[in-house]
């Protein structure tokens, strides 16, 4: 069996004689710091650079069949994993240092390691929600490869998308309970089983896509799986304190947006569809979005069914995209002015200052005079 901490120690001593101000942090992780490692297990080491030039020391090799990967991270990096951007925060959090070139680096790194003890805290909870969110839109596209295949019955694909599927479930999940693996590859379940927020039929969904010879049942199982995990972000989005922000939110909007509106008028003035259909479309829903935002306080989710459209029809503002006609433009023509008319009503009785002048002389006074 490879003495993989004697290796260690070789790309150590070369570090402190030939690069002692070019390399930060020198530290392992992984099985042989958590007692599992075996016969084959290689020795999971990396560096920071402290300069371009200590890049230097990084070296791929293999000693008596064991592969070893003596890899960089830089500091930005390192700080991407603690907060949780990239995903291999355990490497930052569980390793053990082998070298450290001053106090201010190791100062650095401990900095880093306090962020991520803080990783539970509630007011980590919005950014993480939303991490969890966003990692299933990979799920959707590897979902939509699998749809749209010719070849539905080539199990190997089925499985390879299947497979990215789960691990960004199992990502999403750890986001959603405000946790970090430790281990990775086939280690995934028996840490997932422990999590409070999870699927109720986890384990079966997992079951069907991992020994499942029929790719239909593959593809149904990480449909349900997809499906039940972005109920439980909707569930956790929806337990967040709410906080109204109209000044916050809606600050120059309506004076940006006024510009699509009357480009809409004139679409509807002048007969032109393409022009009504896509800006009506755009500006209904984008009033209906920031809408939620100010009453919610957070924007609506990557993944949404229309719920974002609650706040847009509760205060009565017209439906837009249904009077669309290429046939007849004039109820399309007079929601559009309505609209304008309930939108500045709202904004001034939310207390949202409005920009609008009657001259330019009158714009003028406005500007040069504002603190």
């Amino acid at each position: 069996m490879v003495d993989v901490f004697a290796v260690a120690d070789i790309i150590v001593k070369h570090i402190k004689t030939h690069y002692p101000q070019d390399v930060a942090i020198v530290g392992y992780y992984g099985s042989y710091l958590q007692g599992r490692a075996n016969e084959r297990s290689d020795l999971d080491f990396f560096f920071i650079p402290g300069t371009a030039r200590g890049r230097q020391v990084e070296c791929q090799f293999i000693i008596d069949g064991i592969s070893f990967d003596f890899w960089p991270i830089g500091w930005d990096r390192a700080e991407r994993m603690a907060t949780s951007e990239e995903w291999s925060t355990t490497i930052i959090a569980d390793c053990e240092l082998l070298y450290v070139r001053s106090e201010d680096d190791l100062a650095r790194f401990m900095e880093l390691r306090k962020t991520i003890t803080n990783m539970g805290s509630e007011s980590k909870a919005p950014d993480l929600i939303s991490k969890a969110e966003s990692v299933l839109k990979d799920c959707l596209i590897s979902m939509a490869k699998m749809q749209l295949t010719e070849n539905t019955n080539d199990l190997s694909y089925f499985r390879t998308q299947a497979q990215e599927i789960t691990v960004n479930i199992f990502k999403s999940l750890g986001f959603l309970n405000q946790i970090y693996y430790k281990r990775m590859w086939g280690h995934y379940r028996e840490q997932v089983r422990n999590l409070p927020i999870k699927p109720d039929q986890l384990d079966q969904y997992l079951d069907t896509i991992m020994f499942s010879l029929i790719p239909d049942e593959i593809m149904s199982a990480c449909e349900k799986l997809t499906a039940d995990t972005l109920c439980l972000i909707s569930e956790r989005q929806n337990s967040q304190e709410e906080n109204r922000s109209y000044k916050e939110r809606l600050k120059g909007y309506y004076e940006e947006e006024k510009g699509m509106m009357n480009k809409l008028l004139t679409a509807c003035e002048k007969g032109h569809y393409e022009t009504a259909f896509f800006v009506a479309t755009g500006v209904q829903d984008g009033l209906a979005r920031i809408l939620y935002a100010a009453e919610k306080g957070r924007w609506p989710g990557i993944v949404d069914f229309g719920e974002h459209r609650e706040f847009y029809v509760r205060y009565g503002y017209p439906d837009l995209v249904a009077l669309l006609d290429p046939t007849d433009f004039e109820p399309l023509r007079l929601a559009v002015l309505q609209l304008i008319e309930k939108l500045e009503n709202h904004l001034r009785t939310e207390g949202v200052s409005l920009n609008q002048f009657d001259s330019v002389a009158d714009f003028e006074s406005f500007y040069i005079n504002r603190v």
